[in-house]
């Protein structure tokens, strides 16, 4: 049975300080990285003989604009099949330089789920062969999941704030 200890062990003494935020969520192995480092750390836990981390579960964005320097996280779930084991990691990217390797050569599945995360978020992946709007039409001139919008029509004249808990 392969441990959230031994995994995050490997990964430390592999990668150093290149790998921290170490969490267990609910007993799922969460770690954050750098773009630079995210390539070979997908690759490690995929070619590793005894951990075979060889599925990409998914690949997306979070917004997070209140993060100065990290508005925006691109999380990736990987699986071992073998091992029936989880892992989450994470690398956080400044809005002004929203660039992130594509892991497209690691994973041919990594190639919709990037082209999707790239519609809705806006994030870039360096090396995509195809990075293009995949949901939206080619035309939007921004990205639907980014909190750039207000929730509610301020115009709107029709709502009682006592029923929505005002």
């Amino acid at each position: 049975m392969l441990s959230n200890q031994e995994v995050a062990e490997a990964l430390l003494e592999k990668f150093g300080d290149q790998v921290f935020d170490f969490e267990e969520p609910y007993g799922l192995l969460t770690l954050s990285t750098t773009r630079e480092q995210i390539i070979p750390i997908l690759e490690f836990l995929r070619d590793h003989k005894t951990y075979q981390v060889i599925f990409l579960t998914d690949l997306t964005g979070i917004h997070y604009p209140d993060n100065q320097d990290k508005e925006f996280v691109v999380v990736y779930h990987m699986h071992s099949f073998v091992h029936n084991f989880r892992i989450r990691i994470k690398v956080a990217l400044a809005e002004q330089d929203i660039h992130i390797p594509t892991a497209t050569g690691l994973f041919a599945g990594a190639n919709w789920m990037e082209r999707e995360t790239y519609d809705y978020f806006g994030i870039l992946f360096d090396g995509h062969p195809n990075l293009r709007r995949i949901l939206n039409i080619e035309e939007m001139d921004y990205f639907p999941m980014r909190k750039e919008f207000p929730l509610e029509d301020a115009t709107r004249e029709d709502k009682i704030d006592a029923l929505f808990g005002r």
